[in-house]
């Protein structure tokens, strides 16, 4: 198989985490007789330090002509400590998610045996976790009109959703459930907000077409606590933008990293792969961020292209990898592991390993 890949590093740890996720991919390549054409493309601070656009013209017409997406991370404490910036690094991952049309945002959450006593949660609460956060990505409060008023004293940002875009992510998130342990939880905020209002009563429509489907419904703030509380409940989590942005990071601490955390997103014209976490700028250019993030990343990227044995390979050897201790220090800090030394073990053991399952 052939593909074509936009790699958009960003800043950061991003270009780190990223190289690792290439590495293993070609390793991939290698032992399947696969090819994979990156075309690498600015994105965040370093592109409006270039062009003085966080997303220009010429990185989405690369988007545009590739089958998928890789992506790093974006943001830069120049801008992060600038409130007044007119131009910020993440309005380019806003702008992509828009002119991509990503719409679904798809975050697995998988706990590791070995890094049980990592995580800040007691072990009888988050053995056998096992979930995935179906965020909706391109609406609500993010995208909705903003500004300031009454000589710049009021702020407001809009939330707004309609019934097309909960349905188009609610369909994805119903068919994972039933292809999971069938059970779907939205989360909203329907006692205050009339925009969640309209996503209960669209699930409640769409349930109907999936009666072998559990559905339950928690407020955001109950939600939030049960995440804590009592993870192994939940099988596929459904919600809107904002919501799911601080759900699905607060379920980092289910795994003990959030750079253990991949993510998928989907769209109409292209789909777009990257890990969970930010630039942590504090790590860049250190050698020592997690790239299992990007890696699994990767690994959902295969996926996407029906290459299910390949994705699984590089989950076994993630396993492997954390099995053995062989982790950066967010997740082994006894004897810590750098970046590089973390996807040179991934990518070897690809290479070598007979068994495709995960």
């Amino acid at each position: 198989m052939k593909k074509k890949i936009a790699v958009l590093s960003g800043d950061g740890i991003g270009p780190e985490v990223v190289a690792q996720a290439i590495k293993v991919l070609n390793a991939i390549a290698g032992k399947y007789n696969h090819t994979f054409e990156y075309t690498e493309a600015l994105a965040g601070a370093i592109a409006i330090d270039v062009t003085g656009n966080p997303m220009p013209d010429e990185t989405l017409k690369v988007c545009l002509e590739s089958d998928a997406i890789l992506f790093g991370a974006i943001g830069d404490p120049k801008y992060d400590n600038d409130p007044n910036a007119k131009v910020r690094p993440e309005q380019g991952l806003l702008k992509i998610r828009k002119e991509m049309g990503l719409f679904c945002n798809i975050r697995p959450v998988t706990t590791y045996d070995s890094l049980i006593d990592k995580s800040p949660l007691k072990e009888d609460r988050i053995k056998g976790a096992d979930l995935v956060v179906y965020r909706e990505l391109t609406g609500g409060i993010y995208f909705g009109e903003k500004g300031r008023k009454n000589n710049d004293t009021t702020a407001y940002d809009n939330c707004e959703y309609s019934v097309i875009e909960i349905e188009r992510i609610a369909k994805p998130a119903f068919e994972a459930a039933r292809a999971r342990r069938k059970k779907l939880t939205l989360v909203d905020k329907a006692n205050v907000l009339e925009t969640s209002r309209l996503w209960r009563d669209v699930v409640k429509k769409m349930a109907s077409e999936y009666p072998d489907v559990e559905v339950d419904y928690l407020f955001v703030d109950n939600a939030a606590m049960q995440m804590i509380v009592n993870p192994v409940q939940f099988d596929v989590i459904l919600t809107e933008n904002m919501f799911g942005d601080i759900i699905s990071d607060e379920a980092s601490v289910i795994t003990g990293s959030l750079g253990l955390l991949a993510s998928a997103s989907m769209g109409a014209k292209t789909a777009m792969f990257e890990p969970c976490h930010g630039s942590y700028p504090q790590a860049a250019g250190k050698n020592v961020a997690n790239p299992v993030a990007a890696i699994l990343s990767a690994a959902m990227m295969l996926d996407h292209f029906q290459l299910f044995d390949e994705a699984n390979c590089i989950r076994k050897a993630v396993k492997k990898s954390i099995d053995e201790g062989i982790a950066t220090v967010d997740i082994n800090n006894q004897n810590p592991k750098n970046t590089s030394t973390v996807g040179d073990y991934i990518a070897k053991f690809v290479g070598e390993s007979s068994s495709v399952t995960a």
